[in-house]
């Protein structure tokens, strides 16, 4: 009797340190899931407080790494211009054969001013855009045409660095778009999608003006720049001036114009008299009264 009751002892005693083992687990599980549960909540706050300003920390690595590339271009960016001051002897022929020289060369005349002053001297300018390959060519074309080359001037601007440099923050702008729109597409809140669209309107808005300067640049360098200023001084031979000696017609002129006063004349003494008529006539009487008093006075006077 007594190893039976032992027996059942030792595993009543064992069942229980079981059951209390199971226990403190399931408590150490449950404490384990509520502190990963907090952690979860507050990683959760951090990442919809930081989520706006993700983007633009990647943007700006972005951009940085972007910058860092070297960009080679192979011929060198050069803006010419020429300024030329020629006396030539005939003055329309040159403008013709310059412009055809234009034609030939694809060219274009942007800009042509011409003025006289009286008949011996006329002058004039033109601004032509040619291609820069057959920039100096022109100018021999153009020289040729002068009796006398007055004054020549021609510029280089180099603007290789310029345009390295724009085409190196095209290219970081371009990387800075491409990441805004794919945050753009993954964003959820409205903040997030109203900040990110600003900031790509305002990186469209550089890239743009980027742009426009390189074409500007381009276009420059392509065409060369050449203004010329042509000079043509002639002798006049004056010509005999029939006008002047029109006599005829000059002698029936001043014949009329004398025919015209005398008229003048006569017609303002009419209207003088007619209008005057009661105040000459009151005089007229007046005077004939005098001189008649005049005269019996001096008969009296012989009398005694």
């Amino acid at each position: 009797m007594k190893k039976p009751k032992r027996l059942f002892s030792i595993f009543f005693i064992i069942l229980l340190i079981f059951i209390t083992g199971c226990s403190s687990n399931s408590e150490d599980k449950s404490a384990k899931m509520s502190e990963s549960n907090d952690v979860s909540k507050d990683t959760a706050e951090s990442d919809s407080g930081e989520q706006a300003d993700f983007y633009s920390g990647e943007t700006e690595k972005a951009e940085k790494s972007s910058v860092t590339e070297n960009i080679k271009i192979q011929n060198q960016m050069v803006i010419y211009q020429a300024d030329l001051q020629l006396r030539v002897k005939k003055f329309d022929q040159t403008v013709r054969i310059l412009e055809e020289k234009v034609l030939k060369y694809g060219g274009y005349i942007a800009e042509s001013n011409v003025s006289k002053e009286g008949n011996e001297q006329v002058s004039g300018s033109i601004k032509i855009r040619i291609p820069q390959k057959h920039f100096q060519t022109f100018l021999h074309d153009a020289e040729s045409q002068a009796a006398e080359v007055l004054q020549r001037s021609i510029t280089g601007q180099d603007v290789t660095e310029e345009y390295v440099d724009l085409e190196s923050r095209l290219k970081s702008k371009k990387v800075v778009e491409e990441r805004l729109l794919t945050f753009m597409k993954s964003a959820v809140k409205t903040e997030d999608l109203l900040k990110i669209s600003a900031d790509l309107a305002s990186v469209q808005e550089e890239i743009e003006l980027i742009e426009g300067k390189m074409k500007f640049l381009e276009n420059q360098t392509s065409l060369s720049t050449v203004n010329i200023t042509l000079y043509e001084k002639s002798v006049v031979v004056p010509t005999i001036n029939k006008d002047k000696l029109n006599t005829w017609e000059k002698t029936k002129k001043q014949f009329m114009n004398s025919i015209n006063m005398l008229l003048v004349g006569l017609s303002g003494l009419v209207v003088f008299i007619v209008g005057n008529l009661p105040v000459l006539a009151i005089l007229f009487i007046i005077v004939f009264l005098l001189l008649y008093y005049l005269k019996k006075r001096k008969s009296r006077q012989r009398q005694e």
